[in-house]
């Protein structure tokens, strides 16, 4: 990513001040990504549907990110990044200025820590050994249990602390932790990840774990009550030209509801979930590649009375991806989802947000350009 640096020192009035700040920079990056979508079969009356996204490939974006010297091999960073929607030119949430990440933080020889609003690593892994770094997080966050195991795009923490090792001989760790702030009870809203990498050269592997605890009471858990369970273990090999990826998380929601209803209700009304996710991405050229995956999971629902109690869906991906430059390219992009015992998620932009009404199969052509600046 081709990155634009302002160097603070030319604001300094004074040569004394241009020293003072010579090794601080302020980088402007961010992302744009818009394309044309069909989707097979749409809302109440499975209708298809034509029209014109933003993110359906990678969300854009657009962020600042700086540094300054400290001295003895120390660093002051900073990191602030906002989510737009590029047909609308709305935010991508509404009230929230830096909803991606908003983060400040110190960088030394032993790793870095971070403060604010932001990810923990089951994001990494996602962008490491799933389908997110080939057919992107909007397109795969309903056939990855809505996101509940994190991997698509990441799902942020406020008021947290992130720490990330150095690399040492190819590991690298990292800690995780999220305040509740609930005056009275510190387990209230609490969070916590811990997670590991290794990388050798063509291989790769990791694994990480976060857990999440309620912040108020529900009609099935009290303030402090773990809401959330989550693991995933990935790896990927590059041969030659064709990188192999694939990954499992478990998602756990100790304090989900029982399902009242005996017929099709949301998968995501599940209280136990297995996510599947494996694929290749095949260089044919520098500039074109060839994309394949799979993603299927099975999903434990709690009933109250009766009707299916595990359910699944599977989602078949294929694409081309062309680069005109380092920052632009190209893509076309085919999704077949199907679902059994429970509503089909659909596959744009999250679940259900453009889904059929019932368990239908879903296909959905995507064709979009993507800049990076």
């Amino acid at each position: 990513m081709k990155k634009t640096a302002f160097a603070l020192a030319a604001l300094a009035l004074t040569g004394a001040g241009a020293s003072a700040y010579a090794q601080s920079s302020v980088t402007v990056y961010g992302l744009i990504d818009t394309g044309i979508t069909y989707n097979s079969k749409v809302s109440a009356n499975n209708g298809s549907r034509f029209s014109v996204d933003s993110g359906d490939q990678a969300a854009s974006r657009i962020g600042f990110k700086g540094v300054e010297d400290l001295g003895g091999g120390l660093s002051a960073i900073f990191n602030l990044e906002n989510g737009f929607a590029n047909d609308t030119g709305g935010m991508s949430t509404a009230g929230t200025l830096f909803d991606r990440k908003s983060v400040v933080g110190l960088s030394g020889s032993l790793g870095t820590v971070t403060l604010g609003r932001q990810t923990d690593y089951l994001e990494d892994i996602g962008s490491k050994y799933t389908s997110v770094g080939v057919f992107g997080s909007n397109a795969i966050k309903a056939a990855h249990f809505s996101n509940q195991d994190r991997v698509a795009g990441g799902a942020r923490t406020d008021n947290s602390v992130r720490f990330d090792s150095a690399n040492y001989s190819g590991f690298t760790g990292s800690l995780f932790y999220g305040f509740g702030e609930v005056a009275g009870k510190t387990s209230a809203g609490q969070s916590f990840g811990i997670a590991g990498n290794y990388a050798n050269g063509p291989f790769g592997i990791g694994a990480g774990y976060y857990q999440s605890k309620l912040s108020s009471a529900t009609t099935t858990g009290q303030p402090g009550d773990t809401g959330l369970k989550t693991f995933t273990i990935g790896s990927s090999y590059q041969f030659g030209p064709a990188k192999l990826y694939g990954a499992w998380s478990q998602v756990k929601l100790p304090t989900q509801a029982a399902v009242a209803s005996t017929g099709l209700v949301n998968n995501t009304l599940g209280n136990k979930a297995n996510i599947f996710d494996l694929g290749v991405d095949y260089s044919l050229t520098p500039n074109l590649h060839l994309m394949a995956g799979v993603i299927h999971d099975r999903v434990d629902i709690k009933r109250a009375t009766t009707g299916a109690r595990r359910a699944s869906t599977t989602q078949i991906n294929l694409g081309v991806d062309y680069y005109l430059s380092k920052r632009t390219d190209v893509y076309a992009m085919y999704a077949n989802q199907r679902a059994k015992d429970s509503i089909n998620p659909g596959v744009i932009n999250g679940s259900y947000t453009n889904s059929p009404s019932d368990d239908s199969t879903q296909n959905v052509l995507r064709v979009g350009v993507r800049h990076k600046f």
